[in-house]
């Protein structure tokens, strides 16, 4: 069936999942199977390999993950595309998005990691109380095995939401003609995101959220930015009530408090659920809670001491590169002796919306409910030159100190290019360094990253007291 990039999508599942593969016939023994080849799998199944480890890597449906199949990269080519100004149209769009997709799928593809020496097994796995690893009954033995099985949309059981047989970020992105209407439950980073794109569509959007504002785990001054945006190209915001019911018999009608709308589509974008209820856990004395997440120490063994777990099944930080760093320390925690923490992570997280919206460590909120003494430095881009010389640059920044100190708990940034502009605070933190240390940088100039040498000369200040500035005068008053 031809649609707008099909030829694409028969590369990329080509890639991922090669039609009439062949299982490799498993070693005698394994230092580690991996079970998911998501982010967190694929970096956790090629690191090991790289130190020359025996690897077995499973996977049941395609190779890399939701990042690249599902989530980051489609969703990215598509804000990417229909950026303000384009006069983006859906068949473009959509072929765009397949075209990338299919562009990164040889990275992760069977055929690559069979050249790194990893062992790829395409079914599903189940351990064993042996603790062995069944693949299409198929026993794999093994010193380690590490659990990457990710997460997948969660559907509310909102009445007749599923007789309206809703899109999520799993098939949103497989969509072959434009919707007229859409109306998307939650307006966290995918809501959000999504809306942004269909709106630019031309789609009429609809977006939901319990919430009183888009984006409630970001501060309000960046929740307002990116409402204010969203409202502008078209999106339809209804804030503060929860969607009672959904009804699909014919026209879709989406029900929330003293509100109706009605719409050809409904878009979930509210929770992730983890992919460990079919991998007999239990028998291999691996728990998990309420819920189905994995229950991990800080260096992410499992009760079962040869049994690891990272990613999106074992963490609530549902980032790619939250995946990726367990990963790292997951290989040598596994191969060699288990000294490798992730408690301690630095781990920021982005929107991907006009304007971005980044952020890491702990927000004002959050350290005011947790009675953490702080200190706010902020600047907004339009007061630096770089800022005045951009046509649409706006945005601002803010770092929170501990309170008296430089000590840095968080910071948020908002503009175009608020992702990149968060690095360096994401250094100075993993590093043990102060907002001070910035001040000490010297920058390009002009560039929208001296906003960081900008508020670390706004602490400096703090700390010339009248008693220091006194001091000075009175050193200086000798040297005339």
């Amino acid at each position: 069936m031809s649609y707008p990039g099909s030829e694409f999508d028969a590369a990329w599942r080509a890639a991922l999942a090669p039609p009439n593969y062949q299982n490799p016939t498993p070693k005698s023994r394994y230092h580690l199977v991996v079970i998911g080849a998501g982010p967190a799998g694929l970096i956790a199944a090629i690191g090991a390999a790289g130190l020359g480890a025996e690897v077995a890597l499973v996977e049941r449906h395609y190779m890399g993950g939701d990042c690249l199949n599902v989530g980051c990269v489609p969703s990215k080519a598509l804000l990417e595309y229909t950026a303000a100004g384009s006069n983006p149209d859906f068949a473009g769009a959509f072929a765009w998005l397949r075209e990338v997709r299919a562009g990164i799928a040889p990275h992760d593809s069977v055929a690559r990691f069979t050249e790194l020496g990893v062992d790829v097994f395409l079914g599903h796995a189940r351990l064993t109380s042996g603790g062995r690893v069944l693949v299409n009954d198929v026993e794999l033995n093994t010193r380690r095995i590490a659990i990457c099985t990710g997460a997948r949309a969660e559907v509310p059981p909102i009445p007749g939401l599923i007789d309206a047989m809703p899109l999520t970020n799993e098939t949103v992105f497989e969509l072959q003609e434009r919707p007229q209407s859409l109306a998307i439950l939650g307006a966290g980073p995918i809501g959000c995101e999504l809306a942004q794109v269909f709106a630019r569509l031309g789609v009429e959007v609809h977006l939901f959220e319990l919430a009183t504002r888009v984006l409630p785990l970001e501060c309000e001054a960046a929740s307002a930015s990116v409402a204010a945006q969203l409202t502008l190209e078209g999106v339809a915001l209804h804030l503060g009530q929860a969607v009672d019911a959904v009804d699909g018999a014919g026209p879709t009608s989406v029900n929330a408090g003293n509100q109706s709308v009605t719409v050809e589509r409904v878009l979930v974008a509210m929770g992730r659920r983890p992919n460990t209820d079919d991998l007999n856990l239990q028998a291999a004395g691996v728990d998990v809670d309420d819920r189905g997440w994995i229950a991990v120490d800080a260096k992410l063994r499992t009760r079962n001491r040869r049994i690891y777990a990272a990613g999106d099944c074992a963490a609530r930080l549902q980032f790619t590169h939250h995946a990726d760093a367990q990963a790292r320390a997951l290989v040598q925690n596994t191969l060699f002796a288990p000294t490798a923490k992730v408690d301690g992570l630095i781990v920021p997280h982005c929107t991907y919306t006009q304007p971005e919206v980044a952020s890491v460590g702990l927000g004002a909120a959050e350290l005011q409910a947790q009675n953490i003494p702080f200190d706010r430095y902020a600047v907004d881009f339009d007061e630096l030159d770089r800022g005045r010389a951009e046509r649409n640059g706006g945005g601002f920044a803010e770092v929170y100190t501990r309170k008296g100190s430089d000590k840095i708990l968080g910071a948020t940034v908002v503009g175009h290019d608020a992702g990149e502009q968060i690095a360096m605070v994401c250094l100075l933190m993993s590093n043990g360094l102060g907002l001070s240390a910035a001040g000490k940088t010297v920058l390009s100039y002009p560039t929208r990253s001296e906003y960081l040498k900008r508020l670390a000369d706004a602490y400096n200040r703090t700390r010339l007291t009248p008693m220091a500035a006194k001091l000075m005068r009175r050193w200086l008053s000798f040297f005339k």
